[in-house]
């Protein structure tokens, strides 16, 4: 199989989701090549074939142009699989690839298997397995899903392509998101609500552990999304992406959306009353209780140091 990566460059700079592309071709054995607008300042320690346009005459956001330049290497590469990161980048072009191509479609990825894709479904309790049927796919990563053992290695063999085109659209720049009063990236500690935690009156219990610990308390989407908590305090690829000293995750079962935006964490502690959940694969420690009964046990403890 010939996989073409799709990198990604902003403000300037190579992100780092490239990495993540690279270990997706791994896992599936695959042979790869990568596709690049950015700048010959800013390459990937990637060993293989990149095709790099100039970010400064293509733009770093350009549908229309980035469109063309993509459809023109997959035309000379020939590949099986085209491949996104599940981000605004992957969201806008991703489609149009598909599109033209008259190609299937797989979003947030999060594992393989064989030959076939994992993905979540009913707000990533369960996961499903897909295999297209068409003769190419275009396919996004779910970010924090695949991750390389060691730091990548070799520098890439440049081809350059040029736009025969300017598009439709100019590109403003880009506008931070407003932060809503809680800035969970600077806590040193966080103390997170999960779907476990049974009831919005019980989003206090945890406040108030994290208060103790003189830290913030932040919710996982379930828990947000269900009106418990508010939007600025969750942690996720749809939130905040967090990494404080300690990290406490209560009732929270450990979808890769999640763990994506927490993972970094220097420490952490999961409360969970089931002994496998995945939180558990990145716990430092796993306390198998009744968080509504451990965590308030656990408050007066401090409190009283």
């Amino acid at each position: 199989m010939k996989i073409l990566l799709v990198a990604e460059y902003r403000d300037g700079k190579l992100l780092g989701s490239v990495n993540e592309l690279i270990a997706f071709a791994g896992k599936m054995g695959a042979e790869s090549a990568m596709f690049l607008v950015g700048s010959d300042s800013a390459l990937p320690a990637y060993a293989g074939t990149l095709y790099l346009a100039d970010a400064a005459a293509c733009g770093e956001f350009n549908p229309d142009v980035h469109k063309q330049l993509l459809l023109d290497v997959v035309a000379r590469e020939q590949p099986e699989m085209i491949v996104f990161s599940h981000s605004s980048y992957g969201w806008d072009l991703a489609p149009r690839i598909a599109c033209a191509l008259k190609a299937a479609q797989v979003s947030e990825v999060v594992d393989v298997e064989g030959d076939a894709l994992i993905v979540p479904v009913c707000n990533a309790k369960l996961r499903r397995t897909v295999k297209p049927k068409t003769g190419q796919t275009v396919v996004t990563l779910q970010a924090g899903a695949f991750g390389l053992a060691d730091a990548p290695v070799g520098s890439p063999t440049v081809e350059k392509v040029a736009a025969a085109g300017t598009g439709k659209l100019e590109f403003g720049g880009y506008e931070a998101a407003e932060q809503g009063g809680v800035d969970l990236t600077k806590a040193e500690v966080i103390v997170s609500a999960g779907r476990g935690i049974g009831k919005p009156e019980n989003v206090a219990m945890i406040a108030a552990l994290a208060k103790a610990l003189k830290g913030e308390y932040g919710a996982s989407r379930p828990v947000v999304d269900s009106g418990w908590v508010e939007h600025k305090r969750q942690v996720g690829t749809t939130g905040q992406s967090v990494a404080p000293k300690l990290y406490l995750a209560c009732g929270i079962s450990g979808a890769i959306q999640h763990l994506a935006g927490m993972k970094k964490s220097e420490f952490i502690v999961a409360i969970n009353t089931d002994k496998d959940a995945p939180i558990g694969d990145v716990a430092d420690v796993l306390v198998v209780a009744d968080l509504k009964q451990f965590v308030p046990m656990l408050t007066e403890k401090i409190q009283a140091l």
